[in-house]
């Protein structure tokens, strides 16, 4: 019986269960970290993978499509990872950042980002066609995809994709975002990557908020806010070049 009313108030609140339930895998993947690695795999890396495999089982064992967030008890895991606090993250580290410290990137810092998000756009669009896609529209979503998460079904969603390549669009961009957190702190000594400058100028060319976050909170935290603010600025470029200039560009290639 009082287990039946733990479950009916952990329902009722959900969001509240959200924050509890995601600060226990927060904690455990950073006690993961601390024994398995010594620290090398950064804690938040660690919550991601589990994150997504939770996300997995959650689906394969309700048949839904929010992943653990089909389980009643755990709905409220939809809101906390919905776009609203998404949004409000990005904005809130931005602010962390010193605007004369972000002048000081200037031109260098434009570039990098226009620079990511082609690069990473190409990037995608080959790995269309490699697996045997060939209209423009597919392409030139699972390219943007390969900028971001967001990137991709914004495009997709502007070019009419269907919602299979839509979801590999996302795909790629969580792929992308995991391995640059990974990937981040064993770089860094060799792009000298321990300054503001080079944080914004990693970040405009990797672009994925999430995982420039995670890898230079791994790095340096120091570094977060200049990296994460030039990566919000790439998911903008990402956003207003993909389904535009890049996919008639891709159109016109391919037709």
């Amino acid at each position: 019986m009082a287990i039946d009313v733990l479950v009916n108030v952990l329902v009722k609140n959900g969001i509240i269960t959200a924050f509890l339930f995601v600060g226990l895998v927060v904690w455990f993947s950073y006690w993961l970290s601390a024994k398995l690695t010594q620290g090398r795999l950064h804690g938040s890396a660690v919550a991601i993978a589990l994150g997504l495999l939770l996300a997995y089982v959650g689906g394969y064992f309700t048949g839904g499509s929010k992943g653990i967030a089909d389980i009643p008890i755990f709905t409220g895991v939809a809101i906390l990872g919905g776009a609203m606090f998404r949004d409000f993250a990005i904005v809130a580290t931005a602010f962390g950042a010193e605007l004369e410290t972000i002048k000081k990137a200037g031109f260098i810092g434009a570039v990098s980002i226009i620079l990511g998000v082609i690069i990473s756009f190409i990037v995608g669009a080959l790995v269309a066609v490699a697996f045997g896609y060939k209209d423009a529209v597919s392409i030139s979503t699972i390219g943007a995809g390969a900028a971001t998460y967001i990137v991709g079904p914004v495009t997709g969603t502007a070019l009419g994709a269907g919602s299979d390549v839509i979801a590999l669009s996302v795909a790629a961009g969580l792929v992308k975002s995991v391995l640059v957190m990974i990937g981040t702190p064993l770089v860094a000594p060799l792009i000298g990557l321990n300054n503001p400058q080079s944080a914004m100028i990693f970040g405009g060319l990797m672009g994925t908020t999430s995982g420039v976050a995670g890898g230079l909170a791994a790095t340096d935290p120091r570094l977060v806010p200049y990296g994460a603010m030039t990566a919000t600025f790439y998911t903008g470029v990402g956003c207003l070049l993909a389904p535009s200039v890049l996919f008639l560009i891709v159109r016109t290639i391919v037709a």
